[in-house]
């Protein structure tokens, strides 16, 4: 130890009345590590006032919309997610549509979504909007749901869709802030000694 060492280690003495040079630091936590149950409360918040705000269709319980939230996000199919809750597909799908969450193919349409709209406000039968638009009346039915679910969701300027993405992009940002600053730090030391002691 030569003497500048020697000097800082007297200083730190004095001042901390120990010779214990780190302790074991708490993780911090923020919006980006948040644990599992924060954000699953969190989730559960949100389908609340969403109830509140709107009738849902599917009598799903409180957790089992919250794993649909959580799987759609997690790019899981309709499929996977309808055996993980043990629903049929329609049912899943009708859930989905309840919180706000449409897939990607849902608003490429066949057709003009706001000319369904016209058609449904004008009480046409599904056999006649099929007709109208030249497409099965499955499609009809299917895209129909789709446009009215999209009506909701800009009724509140898609709030709820956007706060389940931002939540779940924080937590899903955060496993990769963790994975990389360990794995940045195993790197960084890798072969290295370290003689700290005093």
């Amino acid at each position: 130890m030569n003497e500048k060492t020697a000097e800082l280690r007297d200083i730190f003495i004095d001042v901390t009345d120990g010779d214990t040079v780190t302790e074991k630091q708490e993780a911090a936590r923020g919006s980006l590590t948040e644990d599992e149950d924060r954000i699953d409360d969190r989730i559960d918040a949100i389908i609340a006032r969403m109830r509140e705000q709107f009738p849902f269709e599917t009598d799903l319980s409180t957790d089992e919309l919250g794993r649909i939230v959580r799987g759609f996000f997690d790019g899981e199919s309709d499929a996977r997610l309808a055996d993980d809750v043990g629903v049929g597909r329609e049912t899943l799908v009708r859930a989905r549509h309840d919180l706000h969450l449409l897939r990607e193919r849902e608003l490429d349409a066949p057709f003009e979504l706001p000319r369904l709209r016209e058609l449904v406000d004008e009480e046409h039968t599904v056999a006649e909007i099929a007709d109208e638009l030249g497409v099965p009346e499955e499609t009809v039915r299917e895209y129909r749901t789709v446009a009215e679910t999209r009506i909701e969701m800009r009724s509140v300027n898609d709030r709820f869709r956007s706060e389940f993405e931002e939540l779940l992009t924080d937590a899903d940002l955060a496993g990769h802030t963790e994975e990389v600053q360990e794995d940045g730090l195993e790197e960084a030391t890798d072969g290295m000694e370290t003689d700290v002691s005093f």
